[in-house]
């Protein structure tokens, strides 16, 4: 019976798949920040990656789950003429803060790099040893 080995390339490929999903999300949080009605008739509510370790130590990291954020609120803002304004001329808009997803895409996009790195490091720390064994 085989021993499963996790090596430094499957836990910076769990890394970049995780940032790359957060990515995804991220993005289509930005791509729908004033979208005042869905599919459900409400605004767009914005999405987080929860992320998470894997079950075994050292074993990467888990992709947990999107889900909806339920806790803020959405942004009421008096737009009269806007088609989905209510009696008094409001409009209810997604709960997305556009800084605070520039700032998330910043860090996913920095996690990406450092995985990919880790990618690099271990590719070349192969080409050495195989130079070496020459």
């Amino acid at each position: 019976m085989g021993v499963n080995r996790v090596t430094p390339i499957d836990i910076a490929v769990s890394g970049l798949q995780a940032q790359s999903r957060r990515l995804d999300v991220i993005s289509n949080n930005i791509a729908n920040a004033h979208t005042s009605r869905g599919d459900r008739g409400e605004p767009y509510r914005r999405q987080h990656v929860v992320l998470g370790a894997a079950d075994r130590a050292l074993e990467g990291v888990n992709i947990r789950g999107v889900f909806e954020d339920m806790v803020s609120d959405f942004q009421r803002i008096h737009q009269p003429g806007h088609p989905d304004a209510d009696d008094e001329g409001f409009v209810l808009l997604p709960n997305v803060d556009l800084p605070m997803e520039m700032v998330n895409m910043v860090s996913a996009g920095r996690a990406y790099e450092a995985n990919a790195a880790v990618l690099k490091r271990y590719q070349e720390l192969i080409d050495a040893t195989l130079e070496l064994l020459r």
